[in-house]
């Protein structure tokens, strides 16, 4: 044994790390307190607010968007057709959202739609519920490509 460790420190530093890694035990699989202690998963509500409460944030964003990014001085102006399209399209264990859709006038004066969900934990750091939203059009960076299709269910 010492004639090995001898011929390992005469190789260099890697080697002896080599070794230590080759001689360590094999690892264990976690008992049950370990698999079952604080791994309860998400816990979602399901309580998404109405389409109507994200229209600021819709505003204010795409304001921020198009002159920040595109140069544009395009803002929304007025909202109409507001409805829903859609809350929890998809199994009762994803993520609660509500889909909604709508016609926006914008400072141009062209009408455009606009298709956005609400998302519960979906704000900043998982605070709060979060906005996606898409206008046929002006999705310049084709995020949600073709025609917004990605920003519905």
């Amino acid at each position: 044994m010492r004639n090995l460790f001898t011929s390992l420190r005469a190789l260099g530093p890697m080697a002896v790390a080599l070794a230590l890694l080759v001689s360590s035990h094999a690892a264990q699989a976690a008992n049950p307190l370990e698999l079952n202690f604080w791994l309860s998963g998400p816990r979602y509500d399901g309580r998404v607010a109405e389409c109507e409460r994200a229209l600021p944030t819709i505003t204010s964003q795409f304001q921020e968007k198009e002159g920040k990014f595109w140069n544009s001085a395009l803002t929304i102006t007025a909202f109409g057709r507001i409805h829903e399209t859609a809350f929890r399209p998809w199994q009762s264990d994803n993520i609660p959202r509500r889909y909604c859709s709508g016609e926006v006038m914008l400072s141009d004066g062209k009408m455009r739609t606009v298709h956005y969900s609400i998302i519960e934990d979906g704000g900043f750091a998982g605070f709060g519920q979060g906005v996606e939203w898409c206008v046929t059009g002006l999705d310049r960076n084709w995020a949600y490509s073709p025609g917004c299709r990605a920003a519905r269910p």
